[in-house]
């Protein structure tokens, strides 16, 4: 369902060109006006200590426990039932005993009382939080071991891996457990929504993790905040095992109440009710024609629907990025060029630009030039975004999806610009390639 607002007017601003102090303030999340960026940095170097490796039988071990909740409590953890709240007094009591500070979140929903359970890791930074987060609820017709308890049981193995480290990052680590996603993400929503913005602000990024452990599966990364999906890529590429972008989860799962309101997100997933094709099929292994999880939705999403190679490299995975991106990094040093005069943006029109004049530099651009976007719109999806350098070769930045129902697209990019000539008129094309909702180019910046 699309969700749509009202944008308001254009409200002209200056082109200005900003200093390194600003740059580095900016990058690092701490100017209100700009989007959460701690995750910016394109190259950062490794966290000090490795992330460990998860014991698969941890994470089964929580599978069952929720397969046991379901027997025992009508053969669901659905939202309102009794095996959803037992399930949070599950989690719940494994990282209070682990040292978490831990929080349940209250909420009202179809006229049953639904919970979110929060859980801090004390130290870090709180202005820098990073968060990972999973739905513990099921739909009411079935167990729902692998939609969600798969990607329940890895977050809460990872943070009790933590634990276990006693890991001290830079970053403050924050885990959530959501209620009623099956319903609309309403868990999830009730959380963002009662953050105030000052809140907001201070998280760096949020982690997704619905369906990792699929019968049949694929290894699907979401491709939102480049950086974290930059993180997960490089583990996979370390496995040799090949990822593709997931789409089919765009606006239907718990990161798009985050991603709504600017917050850099990413995740992973392994497939749903559509087929594996036979591309896919030789990629991956697994059976051609065949849905990632033929028990999605169903009573038969028993601790036997789950595939253990899946579980264990997606668990894995989950504390690799956590242990890599909850260490910061400094900003590097750079020159901002800078454009806040609003654009609007013809629905489903022609493109329009917004122009970075860059002068006074010599050679050529950076490999690694980084683009901050900030476009407010009611429907994303509908949205192409490109890079044009000087000469009008184009970059491209953001692809349109018919799946993508989140609002805005604040974001920031790295581009390889090493082949272009710094000095020059640097252009932002935006492009809504579908009808019905409207925005506008809000501001956006390079930093050579």
């Amino acid at each position: 369902m699309r969700l749509s607002r009202v944008v308001g007017p254009a409200l002209p601003r200056a082109l200005r060109r900003t200093t390194a102090g600003v740059a580095a303030l900016a990058a690092a999340g701490l100017l209100a006006t700009v989007a959460p960026s701690a995750l910016a940095a394109p190259s950062a170097p490794a966290p000090a200590l490795a992330a460990p490796d998860l014991p698969l039988a941890n994470v089964k071990a929580h599978l069952s426990q929720f397969q046991s909740i379901t027997s025992a409590n009508g053969g669901n953890r659905a939202h309102g039932r009794p095996g959803y709240k037992a399930s949070i007094d599950y989690v719940k009591g494994k990282l209070d005993a682990a040292g978490f500070t831990t929080t349940v979140q209250q909420f009202t929903s179809g006229g049953a009382t639904g919970y979110n359970l929060i859980a801090d890791w004390p130290g870090g930074d709180t202005t820098k939080t990073l968060m990972a987060g999973a739905h513990l609820d099921s739909v009411s017709s079935g167990p729902g071991v692998n939609d969600n308890g798969s990607g329940s049981a890895g977050v809460l193995e990872t943070a009790l891996a933590v634990s276990r480290a006693q890991l001290k990052p830079t970053k403050h680590l924050r885990f959530a457990w959501w209620g009623a996603e099956e319903l609309g993400m309403v868990g999830s929503r009730h959380y963002v929504n009662n953050l105030p913005s000052t809140e907001r602000s201070k998280v760096s990024g949020y982690l997704n993790f619905d369906m990792i452990g699929s019968p049949n599966p694929g290894y699907f990364v979401y491709d939102d905040d480049p950086t974290i999906e930059k993180t997960f890529k490089d583990y996979y590429a370390g496995l040799n095992v090949p990822t593709e972008i997931e789409t089919d989860g765009d606006g239907r799962s718990d990161h798009a109440p985050f991603k709504n309101v600017g917050i850099p997100v990413g995740g992973l997933f392994s497939g749903a009710e559509r087929a594996k094709s036979s591309a896919q099929a030789q990629k991956w292994g697994g059976t051609a024609g065949q849905a990632f999880d033929r028990c999605y939705h169903s009573s038969c999403d028993t601790t036997s629907n789950v595939n253990d190679t899946a579980l264990d490299r997606n668990s894995d995975a989950i504390a690799h990025a956590v242990w890599t991106l909850a260490t910061d990094t400094p900003v590097p040093p750079g020159d901002v060029y800078e454009n806040t005069t609003d654009v609007a943006i013809p629905d489903n029109g022609a493109a329009v630009t917004s122009t970075v004049d860059v002068t006074g530099r010599t050679g050529n651009a950076p490999a690694a030039l980084k683009v901050d976007v900030d476009i407010r719109h009611t429907w994303r999806g509908d949205v192409v975004v490109d890079l044009l350098a000087p000469d009008g070769t184009a970059y491209r930045l953001k692809n349109s999806s018919g799946n993508d129902s989140a609002d805005n697209v604040i974001a920031s990019y790295t581009v390889n610009a090493s082949a272009e000539t710094a000095n020059g008129a640097w252009k932002l094309r935006v492009q809504d390639v579908a009808s019905q909702d409207t925005g506008y180019i809000n501001s956006w910046k390079l930093t050579f």
